[in-house]
């Protein structure tokens, strides 16, 4: 699928779940830790701070190397005008999920990529919007010693046992909210003939 005469693909990207995605319908590409300083220190807006995130990732990675088309990306969840970050440990966790119960969180995911052909920037920003249910402690408690989401945002993840807490999810991909927009991404790619139509 991948087209062997196109320039190297880089990831900028030290998550998992971006690399899964990745490997569904890449055989080769280089996997490299963007090593920025993700602070929103000129307080931009969600969608802002989605869209400068990924840039800076691919920006940084691109760096060491020049040669190599480089996707970078981020995610930012966001409930009553709040952004939410990863939440680290059990009890942030808890204190997101039941901030979330009964209410609709949206998920802005956000990708960069950086061709080394054309020399051009390709942005694209997803919107995923998950409605929660409404439940108890007992269930959050439970969920999360199930999946131990505590690298996601929004503290659940989607490819897990995430469903559970869910009452609806609108979305134009459903890759988005693991990490990834992989129908953009792979449309970019087809157009830029790293991949074979």
């Amino acid at each position: 699928m991948q087209n062997p005469t196109a320039a190297p693909i880089t990831l900028a990207s030290s998550s998992s779940y971006r690399r899964g995605l990745l490997d569904r319908f890449l055989d080769e590409y280089e996997v490299v830790s963007p090593d920025i300083d993700e602070s929103n220190a000129g307080d931009l807006e969600a969608d802002e701070l989605a869209t400068d995130l990924a840039r800076r990732k691919a920006e940084a990675v691109s760096a060491h190397a020049p040669g190599s088309l480089i996707i970078g990306a981020d995610q930012i969840a966001v409930l009553d005008d709040r952004i939410l970050g990863k939440p680290g440990r059990h009890q942030q966790a808890v204190e997101q999920l039941m901030a979330a119960s009964g209410k609709a969180v949206r998920f802005l995911t956000a990708v960069c990529i950086l061709d080394p052909v054309s020399r051009a920037r390709y942005e694209h920003t997803d919107e995923t919007i998950v409605r929660f249910r409404r439940f108890d402690r007992r269930l959050v408690d439970n969920y999360l010693h199930h999946d131990e989401p505590y690298d996601c945002a929004g503290s659940f993840k989607i490819e897990g046992a995430g469903f559970v807490l869910f009452e609806k999810v609108t979305t134009d991909d459903p890759t988005a909210l693991i990490g990834l927009p992989m129908i953009w991404v792979a449309g970019r790619l087809l157009e830029l003939d790293y991949l074979l139509a």
